[in-house]
C-alpha cells in the first residue's frame, strides 16, 4: 500500500531536516513538538504542526489527527535524567495505547547504538542487548514494546552517534579532563546519511526489521577528533594509548539489504569537505 501521509514524532535535530525533506519527496508530512513556539517553525516549513508530550501517566494532544497516518517515525531519545529506564519506557507505553488506538499501521523508531555494550568486538543486530548506560536500558524496553506489538509493524534504526548540520565532533571530548583512550574506533553517522537511510526503508517498504546504522569506516577516537579540532580551530583533546573496552558497530545488514551506499563512508569523509566553526 502506497504511503502517503508521515508523522514525525519530535521534529528536532533530525526530525525537521527528515520532514523537509520527505516533504520534497512529495509526503504529506505532520510534525510534533513540546513546545506551542516552535509551531510556528514548523508550518513555515509546510510541515502542519501539533504539539504533543508524552508523560509517563498521560499525553498531551489536543488534535489526535496526528495519527491518522500511514506511518509514525518516531524520533524522540530519552532524557539524560535520573530513572530514565523507568521513565522512558512508560512514556512509550503511553505512546503504543494512542497507535493502537488510532490503528496506525506502520512505525519508524529511532533508536541508538547505546544499547550494545563495550565488549571489545563487533556489535550486530543478532546480538543479545546488555547495555550498561540508562539510556541504552532504556532504549532496549522501547524497542520490545514496539517492535513485539503485532497491531502495527516496526522498524527500528539504531543510529551511531550524530554528527553534521551544527553539531561540532570537537566539542565532544572538550569537557574530558583526563587523557582518554585514542585507540577507540568511532561509531558515527552524519545527519545526511540518516536521513538518506530512513528514505530508502519507506522506499523499499522494510518493516518489521531492525537495522544498525554508522559509517562502515571506524577511524580511532584521536585519528578522528584530531582532525575535527584541527577543521574548527578547537585545542584537541590528550589522548593515551591504553587499551580499553570498544565495541565496533557493523552496519552491513543495512548496506546490503536496503543497497544504501553512505555519503560518508568514513566520518573522515564529512571533515575533510567541510570547515567547521
Amino acid at each position: 500500500m502506497k504511503m502517503n501521509k508521515i508523522s514525525i514524532l519530535g521534529c528536532g535535530w533530525l526530525g525537521f531536516p527528515l520532514a523537509k525533506k520527505l516533504i520534497a519527496e512529495g509526503f504529506q508530512v505532520k510534525g510534533s513538538v513540546t513546545t506551542r513556539s516552535k509551531l510556528k517553525t514548523l508550518s513555515a516549513a509546510g510541515i502542519e504542526p501539533y504539539s504533543l508530550v508524552l508523560d509517563e501517566e498521560k499525553v498531551q494532544l489536543k488534535d489526535p489527527r496526528f495519527f491518522d497516518t500511514d506511518l509514525v517515525i518516531v524520533a524522540i531519545p530519552p532524557r539524560r535524567v535520573d530513572f530514565i529506564e523507568t521513565i522512558f519506557p512508560a512514556q512509550i507505553k503511553q505512546l503504543v495505547h494512542l497507535l493502537e488506538e488510532h490503528r496506525v499501521p506502520r512505525v519508524l523508531f529511532i533508536s541508538s547504538t547505546s544499547v550494545y555494550n563495550e565488549l571489545g568486538g563487533k556489535a550486530t543486530e543478532e546480538d543479545v542487548l546488555l547495555p550498561e548506560k540508562p539510556s541504552g536500558k532504556a532504549l532496549v524496553m522501547a524497542e520490545l514494546l514496539l517492535s513485539e506489538n503485532r497491531n502495527f509493524k516496526t522498524t527500528v534504526i539504531r543510529f551511531g552517534g550524530l554528527i553534521g548540520a551544527d553539531r561540532n565532533p570537537a566539542r565532544f571530548l572538550k569537557r574530558k579532563v583526563d587523557p582518554v583512550s585514542g585507540l577507540k574506533p568511532v561509531n558515527l553517522i552524519h545527519q545526511d546519511d540518516c536521513i538518506g537511510i530512513i528514505l530508502k526503508i519507506i522506499d523499499q517498504e522494510a518493516w518489521g526489521e531492525t537495522f544498525n546504522a554508522c559509517c562502515p569506516v571506524h577511524p580511532t577516537r584521536q585519528n578522528f577528533y584530531e582532525r575535527a579540532s584541527e577543521v574548527s580551530g578547537i585545542a584537541a583533546p590528550e589522548f593515551n594509548h591504553e587499551q580499553v573496552p570498544f565495541k565496533l558497530v557493523d552496519s552491513s545488514k543495512l548496506i546490503h539489504q536496503l543497497n544504501y551506499e553512505f555519503k560518508y563512508p568514513s566520518p573522515l569523509d564529512y571533515l575533510n569537505v567541510v570547515h567547521i566553526g
